[in-house]
């Protein structure tokens, strides 16, 4: 069945959080829903626009209805979790929900102003599609090294490109610290992909780092797989954490890198061009 249309995702989204214990992240609530509407791989990969998938975009603006109406709330860090109502309800009236949310729209017209950022957000986003065109342009060499400086800004230690040929697509290796106390050694791999990372893409990574490091990190600025996902945190595996393009451009934003944000009446969202030419 292909993706369904917004409204038609607040129910399987609110059934996904609370099979999910009331809190997730987007990539877990994308996963669930598939899962309990029995989307195939392909449907999972259809894309909206630019990088963005149907699914992503349209559970997007599902989870921003659901927040409006009071069901959902959401942290800075990306998690989204069930408020005292939304835990109390597991079924939604989509006419009752549209209705509601217009109201609110009404109002803030009315008062010539959007408390709602989530919904700005969703209409200023041409800012992402840039970035990933620039970002899968970028020259291999390039793209790891803005890999290096994202995980250096992220809190990573001794972080270091090596892409050496025959070291199985492995681009670098760091440490990151928690708590002061704790270092695990990573290694990591960037892929510039317009596509979907495949499973057997994961399994080939794993199979470079044995005996290696603690964690892997593959950052590509394509999509992974539903199958490419199970893979990297396989059971009795080295677990391998997965950052895909639209998570990739978030964090370039949240860290200021190449990615500059005004806040106006709106946030103003502006890529720096010259920065990634001089990567």
């Amino acid at each position: 069945m292909a993706v369904p249309k917004y409204d038609k995702l607040f129910n399987p989204l609110l059934q996904a959080m609370h099979k999910l214990g009331g809190s997730a992240s987007v990539s877990e609530q994308e996963d669930a829903v598939a899962s309990l509407l029995n989307l195939s791989a392909r449907d999972v990969a259809q894309i909206h626009r630019g990088n963005r998938s149907a699914l992503n975009y349209r559970l997007a603006w599902a989870r921003n209805y659901l927040k409006r109406f009071g069901l959902l709330e959401n942290s800075a860090r990306g998690v989204w979790t069930l408020t005292p109502k939304g835990a109390g309800s597991k079924k939604v009236s989509i006419g009752q929900v549209k209705k509601y949310v217009k109201s609110l729209d009404k109002g803030a017209k009315s008062n010539n102003e959007s408390d709602n950022q989530d919904e700005l957000d969703f209409e200023n986003e041409g800012w992402r599609d840039e970035l990933i065109q620039i970002l899968k342009n970028l020259p291999p060499d390039g793209f790891e090294r803005l890999c290096q400086r994202l995980l250096r800004e992220s809190g990573f230690i001794q972080v270091e490109v090596t892409g050496r040929s025959g070291d199985g697509g492995i681009d670098g290796q760091g440490v990151v610290r928690i708590g002061g106390l704790l270092s695990f050694h990573v290694l990591f791999q960037c892929k510039r992909y317009k596509g979907s990372v495949s499973s057997s893409i994961v399994r080939d990574f794993r199979g470079a780092m044995v005996g290696r490091a603690d964690k892997g990190l593959l950052i590509t600025t394509g999509t992974f797989t539903r199958d490419a996902r199970r893979e990297a945190q396989r059971d009795g595996a080295t677990p391998i954490d997965l950052i895909d393009g639209e998570e990739l451009v978030n964090k370039l934003k949240e860290l200021s890198i190449g990615v500059e944000t005004k806040k106006r009446v709106e946030e103003d969202v502006a890529v720096d061009k010259d920065f990634f030419d001089s990567i």
